[in-house]
């Protein structure tokens, strides 16, 4: 076992704990803090498997751009921050989906665990080679993520300006308190 084997096992264990933890914790904010060192932690597997450029798109697009999408979209909409019993669920569920995804990973890594083979050859890839996937074949797929982003950003915006029923009649109340405080012009 190599040092990048090692480096990149205990890069990989901090990113699925940093998953694990964005997707349990019932704070939104943590979630999305926890997410950022999820996505951190994946840059460095990928610069430790020697792709510097996919590294640094990924901190620039994913941690830079999503999670700062997602943190204005929370401060935007005003947002429960804290947990919230209305739409919290019983532990009972919570322990079901985690037996549900414990399973779907287990199926997932006896599919893929042996098409990988006893041992994965590393291939030298250039920035070249890389760009050319990636405004290739992958251009149009990140562009329509990007437009998907746009749109969430400006439903944020609407979501954000809608008043809530009981915002409403607080308002209509306010103005009658008003309108029977004040002198009547006509007097």
């Amino acid at each position: 076992m190599t040092a990048l084997d090692v480096a990149f096992a205990a890069v990989g264990l901090i990113t699925a704990a940093s998953g694990l933890l964005a997707v349990t914790t019932r704070h939104v904010v943590h979630a999305a803090l926890w997410l950022v060192v999820c996505l951190g932690a994946v840059a460095g597997c990928y610069l430790v498997l020697g792709a510097e450029f996919v590294a640094l798109v990924q901190l620039l697009v994913y941690v830079g751009a999503i999670v700062v999408l997602v943190l204005f979209a929370l401060m935007l909409t005003r947002a429960p921050i804290g947990p919230n019993s209305e739409i919290s669920t019983s532990r009972l569920h919570r322990v079901l989906a985690g037996v549900l995804g414990a399973g779907v990973t287990a199926l997932l890594a006896a599919a893929l665990v042996p098409i990988a083979g006893p041992a994965v050859e590393r291939h030298d890839t250039s920035t070249t080679q890389v760009a050319e996937q990636l405004f290739g074949t992958w251009v149009w797929p990140f562009e329509i993520l990007s437009l998907l982003l746009l749109v969430a950003l400006i439903a944020a915006m609407a979501v954000s300006r809608m008043t809530r029923p009981e915002q409403a009649a607080d308002e209509v109340q306010a103005a009658q308190v008003q309108a029977a405080q004040t002198p009547s012009e006509s007097a």
